[in-house]
């Protein structure tokens, strides 16, 4: 999808998991590719090197904020602890103001139906306004994401 519509992937620039597959395909598919990685994170996430443009920061903050800096776009697609660090970070500097660039969950078979209630939980407990679902857009697979990514940068 990436390369079919000439867009760079910018990601953790892990070689292991989801990280990697994702990574992988987009290279098959000769996408261009935008890795960050922390440097106590080389051996854990086995850091892929071959990719378009590979960068070694020196902690997690760094590594977020050349992410962000890279990006036009950010897709949380189903992870852990690090996903969602990622997208409550992203979220809330849009929440603030810091930011304007869509922000969406790929919901691949009801993944992120439990954070969206929290969520839900949040907002009607007054913690959050309602506006904070505004925030970001949930959409069901990678085919509807290209058609939302699409939508949101005006291309056909």
């Amino acid at each position: 999808m990436l390369a079919a519509q000439g867009w760079r992937l910018v990601y953790g620039a892990g070689d292991v998991g989801l990280m990697g597959e994702v990574a992988r395909a987009a290279q098959a598919a000769g996408a261009r590719t935008f890795g960050v990685i922390p440097i106590h994170l080389l051996g854990m996430e086995v850091g892929k090197r071959d990719l378009s443009t590979f960068v070694i920061t020196e902690d997690m903050h760094e590594r977020k904020k050349v992410m962000f800096m890279n990006s036009d776009a950010i897709v949380v697609l189903p992870g852990g602890a690090g996903s969602l660090d990622e997208f409550f970070e992203v979220v809330t500097w849009a929440q603030i103001g810091l930011h304007h660039k869509p922000i969406f969950l790929v919901d691949t078979a009801g993944y992120w139906q439990p954070l969206l209630a929290l969520i839900d939980h949040i907002i009607l407990h007054g913690f959050a306004d309602a506006s904070l679902r505004g925030l970001f857009r949930t959409v069901p697979d990678v085919p509807s994401l290209t058609d939302a990514l699409q939508s949101a940068f005006g291309e056909t």
